[in-house]
């Protein structure tokens, strides 16, 4: 029957389609963060205001675009300053960007980290964790985390 040869030939076409769809939700290797810069910003109150500045390094042979970034940065297991942004722009593939991203600290926070520090040690370090995300794919948003720890210098005594 024709009609049976147009509903296969239909069928196959509606699969083969949907198996070249799936093939773009292959999974890519994460995001490289690295935290570059931290400029002053005018603040509010008792706010304090900064521009962080992250190069976002894609290692996926296709270019991530992004409309809109939000980031929040946790110090020593507790929230220091979270920020967001409309700006809009792509991480080229095999390429990277640098975006700025305005983050406020509260006094609340500010208070809670010098409480969290009044034990601290030089030399010792301060584990911190940098988490966001890129909005505005056609997939969803794309997440990215770094992670460390804050050393200090130790400090040493001048010669005498």
């Amino acid at each position: 029957m024709p009609s049976t040869r147009i509903v296969r030939a239909l069928l196959a076409g509606l699969l083969l389609s949907g198996l070249t769809a799936c093939s773009s939700f292959a999974p890519r290797d994460p995001l490289h963060i690295d935290l570059v810069g931290l400029e002053p910003l005018p603040g509010e109150g008792l706010e304090v205001r900064f521009a962080v500045k992250l190069r976002m390094q894609n290692p996926n042979d296709r270019p991530i675009d992004y409309d809109g970034v939000a980031l929040q940065l946790t110090v020593n297991d507790q929230p220091l300053a979270s920020g967001v942004s409309d700006q809009s722009g792509q991480v080229p593939r095999f390429g990277e960007a640098l975006i700025s991203i305005p983050v406020s600290i509260s006094a609340y926070s500010a208070m809670r980290q010098a409480w969290g520090a009044a034990g601290y040690t030089p030399g010792a370090g301060l584990p911190y964790e940098l988490s966001g995300k890129l909005g505005g794919s056609l997939f969803g948003s794309t997440r990215f985390t770094d992670s460390g720890t804050l050393k200090w210098p130790e400090t040493r005594a001048l010669p005498q």
